[in-house]
């Protein structure tokens, strides 16, 4: 089987988050995608504003109705920061036999050198970049036995900064977010 990864804050998650996961299923023939909620990313300075386990419950309504996207509460479970590396090897363990995809924004491959220990992490996944157009990235640095596949995605002009802007100012998330996604946010008062 191919699972795709795909890690990061979702602070929160929105649509484009959700068209680049599909891009990446459709373009790179993945079975499946595990979204991965950091508990904090290594190159945010920042904490995340919503607790994990509201960002981990707002995705798992956002792709609800997606039977081939899961969560996985393996970074939060982790707590502090995580290292995509440590991610990549403990789910290795646990899908023994699957093809790892690590999904990443075409915009991170020049800055894919710098990751923790990313020649290990090439061993282990095949990365997945999702161009969108008028933003693609570039390799600027090799990085030894790297799997890279390269996938068209879709322009969306859309930002987690955003969202919670949106939801500061009480402006409609209608088309941000799926409806289960705003529900929640809603009930929980989460941005306000």
């Amino acid at each position: 089987m191919k699972l795709g990864l795909f890690g990061g804050t979702f602070d929160p998650v929105h649509i484009g988050h959700l068209i680049a996961a599909r891009d990446a299923l459709e373009g790179a023939g993945l079975d499946r995608v595990l979204f991965v909620p950091a508990a904090q990313a290594p190159m945010r300075e920042a904490a995340p504003l919503s607790a994990p386990l509201h960002r981990l419950a707002l995705l798992e309504r956002a792709i609800a109705s997606e039977p081939r996207f899961f969560t996985s509460d393996v970074e939060i479970r982790r707590g502090g920061t995580s290292f995509t590396i440590d991610t990549a090897l403990e789910l290795q363990a646990t899908h023994p036999g699957d093809e790892l995809h690590w999904i990443i924004g075409g915009d991170q491959l020049h800055k894919l050198h710098r990751w923790h220990r990313i020649e290990d992490l090439a061993r282990c996944v095949t990365f997945v970049a999702v161009q969108r157009p008028g933003h693609s990235g570039q390799l600027e640095h090799s990085v030894p036995g790297l799997r890279l596949v390269e996938v068209r995605g879709h322009s969306i002009e859309l930002s987690s900064t955003e969202v919670r802007q949106r939801c500061a100012a009480g402006l409609s998330l209608e088309f941000f977010l799926p409806h289960k996604a705003i529900a929640y946010l809603n009930e929980n008062g989460l941005y306000r």
